[in-house]
């Protein structure tokens, strides 16, 4: 989210860790390791990071035991990586057909573009006003728009991943994003204008239940802890972020970021050990650290200026930050714990959401204030397309994208 409409203001946690008793599978394929760029290798887009950063490292913490998981959920590959699942499509998805999508807000419609040629194949209307984001499903057998307007409605728009075409839409209330809870029981809308966070029935979209959040104004994006019992939501509006507790549906926490209500907390998004929250505050031009399993504020790394969107590599290593402000890309090394590289878009850009290829190579990324898509070769870091699509491009997925499982947003997959 980018602005705050006139209409929106836009303890402890009892969750305790044993050791793993399961091991990664051996029979695991990585398809892809995705080269990691230190500052030496910086090209003439890229510039060098000190090796500097304000967070503070802090002893693993023990990976959750399978019977202290959310039940229903599937128990993690690895007991150290949450992404272990992100190396190979599932046969889930052989017959997808690869494409990316594109809502374009401010246009009312989704661009479809072929990966493999960089061009436009096909556009269509959302189904509503103000589209937002290509959400994945559990299952990982439909993608929807979220489309959030109008003021008290509001719908979603499936689309057939094996055509690419979309089916008709029906009645949401304000899902400006949407989640699923990781053992798939539910679909959970982020309804930013109404503050509340909406349990759905996946598959008949009948409303559970509604849990108020009305200390979290703009509520946005989430991730969810290794274990799946709790998700920590940025409060976009008011520079703060929720704990909730999934299976309980109870607000566990409020947690006041530094910059307090001048900030603005946008992506959050879990690291492979399970143990850090990482937040992009587009205010405060870098990511915060919010420790998983104590929910303390443990660090802030500036990056650049406009951080947004948050994405981990496909081998698990790296996480590439958004700086939509400034048009660049930053990123975060977890093993070497500080940024390693930067770099930005040629001709300059406002790279916003986006997602991975399947096999880690390309990072594909709207253009939200250009009305348009990047498509960067993360290896060597080029930029190999720029594509014009509608206005206000927004929350795009490419798909399909490995792993077991979709919890929602542009695909975030485990």
């Amino acid at each position: 989210m980018n602005r705050q409409r006139n209409h929106r203001s836009c303890a402890s946690n009892g969750w305790t860790r044993r050791s793993a008793t399961h091991q990664l599978l051996a029979s695991l394929t990585v398809l892809v390791t995705v080269a990691g760029c230190t500052s030496s290798e910086a090209g003439s887009v890229g510039i060098a990071i000190p090796p500097t950063s304000t967070v503070v490292a802090t002893a693993a913490a023990p990976p959750p035991h399978p019977e202290n998981l959310l039940p229903g959920m599937p128990p993690p590959l690895s007991p150290t990586d949450v992404y272990a699942a992100d190396r190979e499509l599932s046969p889930a998805v052989a017959d997808h057909r690869p494409l990316v999508y594109v809502p374009n807000s401010e246009s009312h419609s989704v661009s479809v573009i072929d990966p493999a040629t960089f061009q436009v194949i096909d556009s269509y209307p959302a189904g509503g006003r103000e589209p937002q984001h290509v959400v994945p499903s559990y299952d990982m057998q439909t993608l929807y728009v979220t489309n959030d307007l109008p003021i008290g409605g509001g719908s979603l728009l499936p689309i057939d991943p094996r055509t690419g075409k979309p089916g008709a839409p029906f009645p949401v209330r304000d899902p400006y994003n949407m989640y699923f809870t990781p053992d798939g029981q539910y679909a959970l809308v982020v309804a930013e204008a109404d503050k509340s966070l909406d349990f759905y029935d996946p598959h008949t979209w009948e409303k559970v239940h509604a849990l108020a959040v009305p200390d979290c104004a703009g509520v946005d994006h989430m991730d969810f802890t290794a274990d799946g019992r709790f998700a920590l939501a940025s409060c976009e509006f008011i520079g703060r972020m929720l704990v909730f507790d999934v299976a309980e549906r109870t607000v566990v926490k409020m947690i006041d970021l530094p910059g307090g209500r001048g900030g603005k907390p946008q992506d959050v998004k879990l690291s492979p050990d399970g143990r850090t929250f990482f937040i992009a505050d587009m205010v405060a031009d870098g990511i915060y650290t919010i420790d998983a399993s104590t929910w303390e504020n443990t660090g802030f790394v500036p990056t650049g200026q406009g951080a947004h969107g948050l994405y981990v590599t496909r081998d698990s290593k790296q996480l590439l930050i958004t700086n939509r402000h400034e048009g660049s890309i930053s990123v975060w090394d977890f093993a070497a714990n500080k940024l390693v590289h930067k770099w930005y878009i040629p001709g300059g850009g406002s790279p916003d959401m986006g997602n991975l290829s399947a096999d880690g190579q390309v990072f594909w990324v709207s253009g939200r204030h250009h009305g348009e898509v990047y498509a960067i070769d993360i290896v060597n870091w080029n930029l190999l397309a720029r594509i014009p699509v509608g206005r206000g491009a927004h929350g795009l997925t490419i798909w399909p994208q490995p792993g077991r499982y979709s919890t929602g947003h542009t695909g975030v997959m485990r």
